[in-house]
């Protein structure tokens, strides 16, 4: 086995989080009274949070400042990191798997730090993670490969023995740019399916089924 390093995404990779961020916007305007539009999500998809808010001030007619209507979105993210999120399902019988293989594990995650651990300690999978690495921390997006080779000298590893765990394309193509090999994990918030895999060196569809992983980090 001489993969010895795993660096995995937490939203939509490890955690079955990615429906907090694509429901925010619509929990929001419903706490509010309002009905959201069929399109919302896809009309706030690329916004940034202060322009969101002001998208809803202006089409929903919500009359709150916008830096309140950022405070009440936060909590509603906040929420649900400390009380809700899960694991996506078999998540934690495989990251007992890696010790054992000689594998050490760390985040890396565009979601703030404080969120990541509230949601790992109330499941109890802290143990399992040497450091957490977090775009705003960093400085720099997935659109750069800054957090994986940051997360990867950390760990004391290099390329050739390192995996990086991803759920998106935009994220897997930054990594795999870079030199990276990526397994890609199925979320459904991702639409480009075929291209993740063909993209990726494994694929895994979901936490039960890593074979594909498995024959790729012990023939590296």
């Amino acid at each position: 086995m001489r993969t010895k390093c795993a660096i995995f995404d937490f939203d939509g990779t490890l955690f079955d989080s990615m429906s907090v961020w694509d429901g925010v916007g619509e929990a929001f305007l419903r706490a509010c009274g309002k009905e959201p539009r069929p399109s919302l999500r896809e009309d706030v998809r690329a916004l940034s949070l202060h322009q969101s808010a002001c998208y809803f001030r202006r089409e929903y007619g919500i009359s709150l400042p916008a830096e309140e209507i950022m405070n009440r979105i936060n909590r509603l993210i906040e929420d649900a990191y400390i009380y809700e999120v899960l694991p996506k399902p078999g998540v934690t019988a495989f990251l007992d798997r890696m010790p054992d293989a000689g594998i050490s594990m760390c985040i890396a995650t565009a979601t703030d730090r404080y969120l990541i651990e509230a949601a790992l300690s109330r499941c109890g999978m802290t143990r399992y993670f040497d450091a957490i690495f977090t775009c705003g921390e960093i400085g720099s997006g997935k659109d750069t490969p800054v957090i994986f080779r940051t997360a990867m000298a950390y760990l004391g590893a290099d390329r050739n023995a390192t995996v990086v765990f991803e759920d998106s394309l935009h994220a897997v193509q930054t990594a795999k740019s870079d030199g990276f090999a990526v397994a890609a994990v199925f979320d459904s918030s991702e639409n480009q399916q075929q291209a993740l895999r063909l993209l990726a060196d494994c694929y895994i569809p979901d936490f039960a089924h890593t074979d594909d992983f498995w024959a790729f980090a012990s023939a590296k």
